[in-house]
């Protein structure tokens, strides 16, 4: 059966690939786009629910503009979904990313000018010059302390995972500003240059390999139960997003295990670790 958040289909237009396996509807290959909101949510139909969110930058196709809104497919994880159609436009490609926890898009290269819009870590920009240590923007002048290269890749997950530390719970979040446990894994590992999906049991099929209960849990990585998943930061402590504490938090591993089970929601279904030269599991 096709998973319903990777099918590039509706009841009207389908990606060609699926021209045997989706009749009846017209196929059309995507547009590119890049969503020019601070972030939208990409929905499971028009007015519908948030399956997760787009942030500025962000590329995607476009199989259908209609009536408002845009039928589109998010490139960095192959989710489909409906965004409004403002939201998108066809720009030049990002050059920098938000490093930071978030930032402030200012009118002035100054940071006591008016702050125009709010920008979350992940979004991508293209920048047009640099002005006293500001990266001028279409959008205005960004701090450049704030913002690395788009294509850099940082060295550790859970050190990009502590960014969102107090962020609140927020389901299908992906932004400094509300996320959930699979969006903070995302968040932390894309930074890291490694691909990654955006829900939990796509994350577990998908990323790392198992291993056993016997071994020593090292940092980054990840304790999946149903539904859920966290991210091991330490010898004895995770860092993740939970419905418990409404918030990203660091919370101790035995712990977790008990309390998440003794609230109903089982056991631990696997122990994965991602394997990839540049991450380190040294960091404080």
């Amino acid at each position: 059966m096709m998973d319903r958040r990777l099918t590039p289909a509706n009841k009207r237009v389908a990606d060609p690939s699926l021209e045997a396996s989706w009749p009846g509807v017209r196929y059309a290959d995507p547009d590119p786009y890049s969503v020019q909101w601070p972030m939208v949510d990409l929905m499971n139909a028009p007015e519908g629910h948030r399956d997760r969110q787009l942030l500025f930058g962000e590329a995607v196709g476009v199989y259908e503009m209609h009536e408002g809104w845009a039928f589109v497919q998010a490139a960095k994880d192959g989710y489909v979904g409906y965004v409004p159609q403002s939201s998108l436009a066809q720009v030049p490609a990002p050059t920098h990313r938000i490093s930071a926890a978030a930032s402030h898009v200012y009118d002035q290269p100054n940071f006591k000018s008016r702050d125009l819009i709010r920008l979350t870590h992940g979004c991508l920009i293209h920048v047009l010059d640099e002005e006293q240590g500001f990266l001028k923007t279409s959008l205005g002048f960004i701090p450049a302390v704030h913002c690395v290269a788009a294509d850099m890749q940082q060295p550790d997950p859970v050190t990009e995972a502590k960014l969102f530390l107090d962020t609140p719970y927020l389901w299908g979040g992906n932004s400094r500003f509300g996320i959930d446990c699979s969006g903070l894994v995302q968040s932390a590992f894309m930074a890291c240059g490694i691909p990654c999906p955006g829900d939990s049991d796509l994350q577990e099929i998908e990323l790392g390999y198992e291993i056993a209960d016997t071994e020593t849990l090292q940092r980054n990585d990840l304790l999946f139960w149903k539904g859920h998943v966290a991210l091991v930061a330490d010898d004895n402590r995770l860092i993740h997003a939970n419905a418990f504490h409404m918030a990203v938090v660091y919370e101790d591993i035995d712990a977790a295990i008990a309390r998440i089970a003794a609230q109903g929601d089982g056991l631990v279904t696997s122990r994965k670790r991602v394997p990839m030269a540049r991450v380190q599991t040294n960091q404080i």
